[in-house]
Formats: C-alpha cells, structure tokens, sequence
C-alpha cells in the first residue's frame, strides 16, 4: 500500500520540477495544474518515469481506489490509505481557492460534496486528507515549490466551517417573501421573476492561507533555490508508517533533504502545539 513516504522518496530521489517537459514526456497534460496533478499521481505511483501508458494505468489502479474529477474533491484516494487533493498556485503569497468546498481536516464518506463513485470505491468512513500544493509561475511551466501537509494539522474541524455555513444559510433562509429550494449550496431562490422561470444560486467561495504562509515559523523557503519542498506529517501519523526507515537513510545521501523535529499550532487551539516530522529538501 503506497502512502506519503513513498512519494516523498520518489520526489527526492528524481525530482521533476520542469513539468511542462515531463508532461510532453510522458502524454501528459499540457494544462499545468493537470499536468501536477498527473505528477502527484506518479508520486505516489511509482510511475514518474513510466512512458507505456497500460503500463502506468496498471500501476495507478493498484494504487488508487478513486481518481477524482473537478467538481468534487478529493482528486485521488489511495487505496486502504489517505485521500489527495491537489492545488495549483501561481505566486509564492497566493491563496487557495477552495470554491464551494470547505477545507477538510479528514474526508468523510457521508459529505454530500463528494460523488457517489467515490462514495463506493471501496469500504470506507473516514480518511486522512493530504493537501499538496504546488506553486507554477504563471507561463513558466516549472514547479518552483511544494508542499504537503495533512488536513488535520492544516484545517480546524468540520464543526468549525460548518457552523458558519449554517448560520449564513439560515440567515439567508430567514429572509421573508422569497422561495426558496432544498440545496447543498447556502441557498437557491426559486421563481425570481413573474414568469417563474429564473432562479438564484447562493454560494460559498472558501479560501484558506497556502501551507509555506501558514506554517512559515517553522520553514522559510530560500528563494534562491530552484526548487523548495516542505512535508509536515504529525508524529501520531509518522508513527504509522513502516517504511520511514526507507526516508531515513536516505540523510546524507541526497543532497538538500533534511528531516527535523518541530512543533505546529493545533488548527482547533492554536495554543497547544502539536509534535511534527517536517521534511524538507531543497535544490
């Protein structure tokens, strides 16, 4: 079973930054945030060098249980293992666009944001949910930087989002003389106009601070690097690896690869600090 550690290995061990050139390489995508998307995949896959496209589907169906779509999260699950959601920036100071869906600290069969295939891909209740986050200046077809952190040392808990979006659909829903309908959105307004024919679509456009903002007390990026990459894994899920030996020795082999110690602000209390593994490698 393919987990974070393995990406991590096959990143450090032959980074492709250039992805405009991997893509064409490799058939993938010439749009860049999918062209990161197919990247991560690989990662995780094993298949970053794989050109036999049978091949590399093979590969991926082992991997994966769910390959996701962009209408609803998460892009990919591992199968047995964590869910992925991938996000494609263009400045080092950028935010996140998370449009209707709310940030996840773990992924729950029972979101009504999620498709009813991923649903069922396999017996499942909850998943670890890790953002990875790349950042693509604009036209330059180069990953500059990458992250990866876990939703729950990322995002506070459902309840925190989701009592806020109650409030403002019910705020919303309280306003008198209108028709409104049953929606996952915060609100639809049926029968606007006199005819009955137009309606009204309320949304919520969630954002979050990307991770190197967020967590820049604990890694600063050195700019005069081509490449940054920054992975915090909490220490209860570092413990539940068994190949981060693997990683390990890797320490002084790869140049620019450095695992440390570290502490985070909890996302539900920032005055509690949680205990972190932060991998970092820099070219």
């Amino acid at each position: 079973m393919s987990n974070i550690i393995n990406a991590i290995i096959n990143l450090v061990t032959d980074p492709k930054i250039k992805l405009r050139e991997y893509s064409a390489g490799h058939n993938r995508a010439n749009d860049m945030g999918k062209g990161l998307e197919e990247y991560i995949k690989d990662l995780f896959a094993g298949t970053v060098n794989e050109t036999n496209e049978q091949i590399r589907n093979t590969a991926l169906s082992n991997v994966f249980s769910y390959l996701g779509n962009q209408n609803n999260p998460p892009d990919a699950m591992l199968r047995g293992g964590d869910a992925i959601e991938v996000k494609k920036i263009e400045s080092n100071g950028s935010s996140l666009a998370l449009n209707s869906s709310y940030p996840k600290a773990k992924l729950f069969s029972d979101n009504p944001m999620i498709s009813a295939d991923c649903r069922t891909c396999e017996k499942w209740s909850v998943k670890d949910m890790i953002y990875t986050v790349g950042i693509v200046p604009n036209g330059s077809g180069v990953l500059s930087s990458l992250a990866m952190v876990y939703g729950d040392d990322y995002c506070a808990d459902k309840t925190v989002y989701e009592k806020i979006k109650t409030i403002i659909k019910n705020g919303v829903q309280s306003i008198p003389d209108v028709e409104f309908a049953e929606t996952n959105e915060l609100g639809r307004v049926n029968h606007v106009d006199p005819l009955g024919i137009t309606y009204l679509r309320v949304r919520g456009m969630w954002g979050i601070e990307n991770p190197f903002a967020v967590f820049d007390y604990l890694f600063k990026r050195d700019f005069s690097k081509k490449f940054n990459f920054m992975c915090i894994i909490n220490e209860d899920k570092w413990n539940t690896f068994d190949n981060t030996a693997e990683l390990l020795a890797l320490l002084g082999q790869i140049d620019g690869l450095a695992i440390t110690d570290g502490q985070i602000k909890s996302p539900n209390n920032p005055a509690q600090l949680k205990n972190v593994k932060l991998i970092t490698f820099v070219v």
